[in-house]
C-alpha cells in the first residue's frame, strides 16, 4: 500500500486512487524516457506538459509541420522499431479525445507496419485513471501538484 499522506491532497479515495494510477504509469515512463525511450505527443503544449512533470528525455512533437510519412520514416531511422532490451521503441501519447484516438490508431499502425514496435500502455492508463479530470495531456501540467507525489516516488528524480 502506498504511503497514506500522499492521498490528503485529493479529496476522495477514488480520486485518490486514479491520481496513484497515473503517478505510477507516468513514472514508469519518466524512468525509460531518461534512458532515451522517446514519447510522441501531438503539439509543443503537451512537451511542456510533460516536461512540468520532470520528463528530461527526448519527447518528439508530431505536429512540426511534417507530413505523416515524414514523421515516420523520421521516427523509424531514428528510434529503430525496438528498445535496446526488445520492447517498443516509442511510446505514444496523444490526447485521449476522439481525434487523439484517432491519430494514436493511425500512426500505431502505419509504424507496426514498418516493424516498429510502439507502446500505447501509458495513454490508456492516463485515459481511464484522469478521464474525469481532462481529455489532454497539456493539461497535466495543471495536475502536476497532485501527481508528482506518486511519479516521484515511483521513478525518484536524480538529485
Amino acid at each position: 500500500m502506498r504511503d497514506q499522506k500522499h492521498r490528503s491532497p485529493l479529496g476522495s479515495g477514488n480520486a485518490a486512487q486514479r491520481f496513484e494510477i497515473a503517478g505510477i504509469a507516468l513514472g514508469e515512463a519518466r524512468a525509460k524516457n531518461r534512458d532515451a525511450w522517446p514519447i510522441l505527443v501531438e503539439g509543443k503544449r503537451d512537451r511542456y506538459a510533460l516536461e512540468a512533470l520532470a520528463f528530461t528525455g527526448p519527447i518528439e512533437v508530431l505536429n512540426r509541420g511534417w507530413g505523416l510519412d515524414r514523421l515516420i520514416a523520421y521516427l523509424y531511422e531514428t528510434y529503430g522499431t525496438r528498445d535496446a532490451h526488445g520492447g517498443p521503441s516509442i511510446c505514444m501519447l496523444m490526447d485521449w479525445d476522439r481525434t487523439g484516438g484517432r491519430l494514436q490508431k493511425t500512426l500505431t499502425e502505419r509504424l507496426q507496419s514498418m516493424d516498429v514496435k510502439v507502446c500505447n500502455v501509458l495513454r490508456d492508463h492516463l485515459s481511464k485513471a484522469l478521464k474525469p479530470e481532462t481529455r489532454v495531456v497539456e493539461s497535466l501540467s495543471s495536475l502536476a501538484y497532485d501527481l508528482l507525489p506518486f511519479i516521484d516516488e515511483e521513478d525518484p528524480r536524480p538529485v
